[in-house]
């Protein structure tokens, strides 16, 4: 039997979690739209057991995304999650109907019975609930194995058929014992014995894009961000000379950022490298917008229409490379899931381009997967552990309008915290953090005279994968020292405030 985890992805926001948690574990997933597989490909010992994701539907719903139901008799282990959860006792002619008690949001206390699945869990713990309906009556042959105060079903089995759901979800870290969960439904369950690598994954992908790109001249669209610098080195072990990185200089970037990207790049790059100073082209389009969606739909149309105008001086360039990771893909709406916010590299492309196709080599992983691909390809650390910056820029920092003006308040602000941060040794611990200018004003004193200036978020956070993130928990020394030097620093500023909102159910950027 092939090592490989079958996810079938019915449309949750957690969906590639599922599959990053598990090829954690040195385990393969591949993630297939719950329509794509049939029973005959399940039964055929492709895969060593299947995970049903969660996903925003009701499953007594008509237009409810469904699978065969002789998919639970394959011979192949199943975990049901949330949804997935519901949809096997639903298939399995148990019963499904909205919470009586009411739905479960965030962290839930839930109690286990021994068994497999929970194995090394203490009978009480904390998990991970998002749910509006729930499993009422279990199927025939299924026993309950988890409650909590609200859920009486919060998880069940086959043991005959080797079935398991549950209603919280294992994969966020919320949920204490998540991974273990995981473990045991690979390693007891599934028999799994882990070995599969990113070294694997790399294999495959510079394979794939020596194939596809056979003969092709592509144009990367460079940030100078992790995720861009990793794909245009995988790009580049694939394709070499045929590669050519276009840094497009949109003003919207952190306070000496530009030449930073510039001197990193070109010295790697030589001749690969194009810079293009674009501030007037992107500052000009955006003057007077003030909703979020719009800024990021219009940096989207203005960085293609940029490449474009590159392309063009290029002469027979016709792909476009992009280091689009999966949690863009999830915000954005791509593969099922609800729209959060559009990412210029996804959501806010144009539909009409002069590019015959998009390619994007890092779609399927996680921030802390595409570091490590960066390493495996030999990119120096400074580069590798860099903090992210969105594509967007300073655009989606700058709450309301966006001008030369306010940047300039924000590149100072941010540049002092981040300044702070590193000084402190607290980088480290801190995944990300940055301030954001707000479109609110507050009185001050500043010199025994009024002032009515810019209120500053600062935001800090720690993840391993930013589809879910707590706020750091920065030394207050360190925000005083911050919050100090932005009010009597920067000019135009009177408060200074710091956001310690997780995600969910915020999101790291503020627009």
């Amino acid at each position: 039997m092939e090592e490989k985890i079958l996810v079938l992805d019915f449309g949750g926001q957690y969906d590639q979690l599922i599959a990053r948690k598990v090829r954690a574990q040195h385990v393969y997933a591949e993630i297939r739209p719950y329509d794509s597989v049939g029973v005959d490909e399940i039964a055929s010992g492709r895969y060593a057991g299947i995970i049903f994701t969660g996903g925003p539907h009701s499953v007594y719903a008509e237009d409810a995304p469904t699978v065969d139901a002789r998919m639970l008799n394959a011979g192949i282990p199943v975990l049901g999650i949330c949804y997935g959860h519901q949809l096997m006792a639903h298939l399995a002619g148990g019963a499904v109907a909205s919470a009586h008690r009411g739905g479960e949001y965030g962290k839930t206390a839930v109690r286990t019975l021994e068994n497999v699945l929970f194995a090394g869990i203490p009978p009480e713990s904390i998990c991970w609930m998002s749910h509006f309906d729930e499993v009422i009556e279990p199927p025939e042959g299924f026993e309950v194995i988890a409650r909590t105060s609200k859920c009486l079903c919060a998880a069940m089995w086959d043991e005959s058929r080797r079935l398991f759901g549950v209603q919280f979800h294992p994969e966020v870290a919320h949920t204490a014992y998540g991974e273990r969960l995981l473990h045991n439904f690979l390693f007891e369950v599934c028999g799994c014995v882990g070995s599969w690598s990113m070294g694997d994954f790399i294999t495959r992908e510079v394979k794939t894009l020596r194939s596809e790109l056979e003969g092709k001249r592509v144009l990367l669209a460079l940030s100078g961000g992790v995720d861009s610098s990793v794909a245009a080195a995988l790009l580049h072990k694939a394709i070499g000379s045929r590669l050519t990185c276009v840094f497009v200089d949109h003003g919207l970037l952190r306070k000496e950022e530009g030449a930073f990207v510039e001197k990193t790049f070109g010295e790697r790059l030589g001749a690969s490298f194009v810079r293009v100073d674009a501030r007037e082209r992107f500052l000009g389009r955006l003057a007077g917008v003030t909703d979020p969606e719009c800024k990021r739909g219009i940096i989207g149309e203005e960085f293609v229409r940029a490449f474009e105008d590159e392309a063009r001086k290029l002469d027979g360039v016709e792909v476009l490379a992009q280091g689009t990771i999966y949690p863009d893909i999830v915000e954005s709406g791509r593969g099922g899931s609800a729209v959060i916010k559009s990412h210029h590299n996804v959501g806010g492309l144009p539909a009409a381009m002069e590019f015959s196709e998009v390619v994007e080599p890092l779609r399927d992983l996680f921030k802390d997967e595409v570091r490590e691909v960066g390493e495996r390809l030999g990119l120096p650390a400074e580069l590798v552990w860099r903090q992210p910056f969105p594509g967007p820029g300073l655009a989606v920092r700058v709450i309301g309008e966006v001008t030369e003006e306010r940047l300039a308040i924000l590149r100072e602000a941010d540049a002092i915290f981040r300044e702070e941060v590193e000084k402190a040794g607290c980088a480290e611990c801190a995944s990300q953090y940055f301030a954001v200018l707000t479109d609110l004003r507050s009185v001050g004193v500043k010199g025994d005279a009024r002032t009515y200036g810019y209120v500053v978020a600062l935001r800090s956070v720690t993840t391993d994968d930013f589809m879910t993130a707590e706020w750091t928990r920065l030394p207050y020394a360190v925000l005083e020292r911050a919050g100090s030097r932005i009010v009597n620093e920067v000019a135009d500023v009177s408060r200074v405030v710091y956001d310690i909102t997780g995600k969910p159910p915020a999101t790291v950027e503020w627009e």
